[in-house]
C-alpha cells in the first residue's frame, strides 16, 4: 500500500505541476528566459523534462512517505502541515537560494517556488489519506 501512495502523491503533485505551469506559462517563459518558437512556446519539443519531473515527483513523495512514518504523521492535518513545511521550509530556500545566486528573476523564484510549496503540501495531504 505505501508504494500505491507513494506512486499516487507523485503522480498529484505532477498534474498540479501541469496546472500551475499551464496557467503561469506566459510569466514563466518570460522569467526564465528559455528560447522559444513563433508561437511564443519553449523551443525545446523534447519530452525529458515531462518524464524527469514525473520521476522526481515520485522521489520526494517516497522520502516524505519515510519520513512521515518514522515521525508517526498519519492523520490528514498533520500530513497537511508537514507537506507544507517540507515546501516552505526546505524545497522553496533551496530554490531562494539557487535563483539569488544566479541572479534569477524574482517572478521565476515566485512561479517556481510556488509550486513547491504547493507540490509538496499536496504529496503530504495525498500521503496521509492512505
Amino acid at each position: 500500500m505505501e508504494l500505491i501512495s507513494v506512486i499516487v502523491a507523485g503522480a498529484a503533485a505532477y498534474a498540479f505541476g501541469a496546472f500551475w505551469y499551464m496557467n503561469l506559462a506566459k510569466q514563466w517563459v518570460a522569467a526564465s528566459g528559455i528560447a522559444v518558437d513563433a508561437d511564443g512556446k519553449p523551443a525545446n519539443k523534447s519530452v525529458a523534462p515531462f518524464i524527469i519531473s514525473g520521476v522526481a515527483m515520485v522521489i520526494v513523495a517516497g522520502m516524505m512517505r519515510h519520513v512521515f512514518g518514522m515521525a508517526g504523521i498519519e492523520t490528514l492535518g498533520a500530513g497537511l502541515v508537514a507537506g507544507f513545511g517540507f515546501g516552505a521550509f526546505i524545497a522553496l530556500p533551496w530554490i531562494v537560494t539557487n535563483y539569488a545566486y544566479s541572479d534569477r528573476p524574482k517572478a521565476l523564484t515566485y512561479i517556481d517556488g510556488g509550486y513547491a510549496v504547493f507540490g509538496c503540501t499536496i504529496i503530504g495531504t495525498v500521503l496521509s489519506l492512505f
